[in-house]
């Protein structure tokens, strides 16, 4: 089971998520997306709770309101952070997670701990959360399913870009060899084949004015 949720209609069409318990959580931290941002109450347990944005967008793109969403949502969803204040959340994208085989169910370290950023929440906002939990809903998506689809449309878009680079480079090709035969007339003039004032001077001498007329005719 998967929780979704959506960030302020101001902040834009974001979506939430998280899951229902730390096998669920295994299966999203191994099935995320490049654009996910991961929240979790740091030093204590909580949901993990994910933001995900636009195709192409990172962690710089989390405005304060999105921010403030993702905090206050994990720390209601932590036993412990819930009741206390002044608790801080850290975050990074997915990418940067790390699962080792050693690692117990649902629990992770990170491949750049400097990629960590961390938010203090003063207090729990009711009236956040409420608005929040009015949007939840609840789906049992095939996650594995969502993430082969995204990788194929990945694929094919790299597959597009690399095949338009390759119509491009031919074209450039064929238009720097056209420039080349132009500037070296090739195809237009040939030297030999042409007859120059000398030649017309040659041919005239010792000839008669009706003759030369007689030759251009």
């Amino acid at each position: 089971m998967v929780f979704y949720f959506k960030v302020r209609p101001e902040a834009g069409d974001f979506t939430i998520y998280m899951g229902l318990d730390k096998f669920e959580n295994e299966q999203l931290i191994k099935y995320g997306f490049p654009e996910d941002i991961w929240f979790h109450v740091d030093k204590l347990s909580s949901a993990h709770v994910y933001l995900r944005l636009r195709k192409g967008q990172g962690i710089d793109d989390v405005t304060p309101e999105m921010l403030e969403d993702c905090a206050q949502l994990v720390k209601a969803n932590s036993i412990q952070g819930n009741k206390l204040n002044n608790i801080d959340v850290v975050y990074t994208p997915w990418s940067n997670l790390r699962k080792a085989a050693s690692m117990d169910v649902g629990q992770i370290g990170f491949h750049n701990p400097k990629a960590v950023r961390s938010v203090r929440v003063e207090k729990r906002l009711n009236e956040v959360v409420n608005r929040l939990n009015k949007t939840k809903a609840e789906r049992t998506p095939d996650l594995q399913a969502e993430k082969e689809a995204r990788e194929a449309e990945d694929r094919a878009a790299r597959k597009a870009v690399l095949r338009e680079q390759a119509r491009r480079e031919q074209e450039e090709k064929a238009l720097k060899q056209r420039q080349a035969e132009l500037r070296s007339y090739k195809g237009i003039m040939v030297e030999k084949k042409m007859t120059s004032n000398k030649d017309i001077a040659a041919k005239m001498e010792g000839k008669s004015v009706q003759d030369v007329e007689d030759d251009f005719m």
